[in-house]
Parts: structure tokens; C-alpha cells; sequence
């Protein structure tokens, strides 16, 4: 599939069949992720693949509570995965500091989406998580305490019918040419 039509066919995915994903695929995905550019080629990143049963449900159960329900559905993924912050390197950081951007936090959203693109060619399906209990998921998966989770990722074969294809503004409202 071209990469204009694999763009289009990710979507969040918040239903999944209840099937193991098989590793290879997984690894795949990670090495697409490998594979996204990153500030002074820092690749800030290490993604815990977590699908033992208990230990997944654990950190699926870290992604909502009961004020807040809206990722429930991460306890039918059959694999959670865990994006952890490295921290970068030094120029990566002073760069940083000196522009006042986090480019680790681009850097790990880059290499996300680079997961879930490679996943979609797998005929997987994803949906990226920023709302956590970064606490809760640290200690479950032992991750030390001077380091960050970015983000998160439910993957698993999608269930029932595609969703709708995307709504996006026309080109003509997000583009123009040597002028805002």
C-alpha cells in the first residue's frame, strides 16, 4: 500500500478481537519506530512490549479510572505497549533548552506513530495514549523512577467493521505558500 493509503487507514482502534499478536509482527513495529528520525539522532525510546495476561490487564487498568472511564477499552488489548523516555543526549537536551522545545517529546511521538503505521501494514490495529496513571504503570513494570512514560499504545487485531473514514479540513484551510 502506498504511504498517502496507509496514512488513511490508521485510525484508533478501541475494539479488538480477542487473538494473541503474534511477536514477530510486534518487533517489526518496533523496528519501524527504530527507524524515526530523532533530534541529534538521540533516539530517546525503549518500548516495553507488555502481553502477560495479568501484568497487561494491570497496566490497561492504569489508563482509566472511574471518574475518568474514557480508555476502558484497553482491557481487550491483547498488548499493551509502553513508550519510555531515555531522556536523549546532551546536544538533543541543550538544543532543547536553548530553542525552549522538548524535542524528546517529539522525538517519542515520531517514533510512536511510526509503531502504529508499520502495525497498520501488519493488519494491526492501535490507539496511542496520553492519559495515564504514570505512577501506577512504573512500578507495575519496574520502570526507574528517572524515567518518563511518553506515551502509550493498545494493539490488537481491530474487531466489527472499519470505522469512518476520517473527517479533515480542506488543504486549502491547513496550507499555503510563502505567507501564512
Amino acid at each position: 500500500m502506498d504511504f498517502l493509503q496507509l496514512a488513511r487507514t490508521r485510525q484508533s482502534i478501541r475494539k479488538y478481537q480477542d487473538r494473541m499478536v503474534e511477536g514477530e509482527k510486534i518487533e517489526n513495529c518496533v523496528k519501524a519506530a527504530a527507524l524515526a528520525p530523532s533530534a541529534c539522532n538521540s533516539q530517546p525510546w525503549k518500548f516495553i512490549i507488555v502481553d502477560d495476561s495479568p501484568l497487561r490487564e494491570q497496566v490497561a487498568r492504569a489508563t482509566w479510572s472511574a471518574v475518568v472511564p474514557i480508555n476502558k477499552f484497553t482491557l481487550q488489548a491483547p498488548v499493551m505497549v509502553v513508550v519510555v523516555a531515555e531522556g536523549g543526549n546532551i546536544p538533543s537536551r541543550m538544543g532543547g533548552k536553548v530553542q525552549n522545545k522538548d524535542f524528546q517529546e517529539m522525538d517519542l511521538a515520531i517514533a510512536t506513530q511510526h509503531f502504529c503505521l508499520q502495525a497498520v501494514s501488519e493488519g494491526l490495529g492501535t490507539c496511542i495514549l496520553g492519559w495515564f496513571n504514570e505512577k501506577k504503570v512504573k512500578k507495575a513494570l519496574a520502570i526507574p523512577e528517572n524515567k518518563g512514560i511518553g506515551l502509550m499504545i493498545s494493539v490488537g487485531y481491530p474487531e466489527g467493521k472499519t470505522p469512518p473514514r476520517k473527517k479533515r479540513r480542506e488543504l486549502k484551510e491547513i496550507m499555503s505558500f510563502n505567507r501564512y
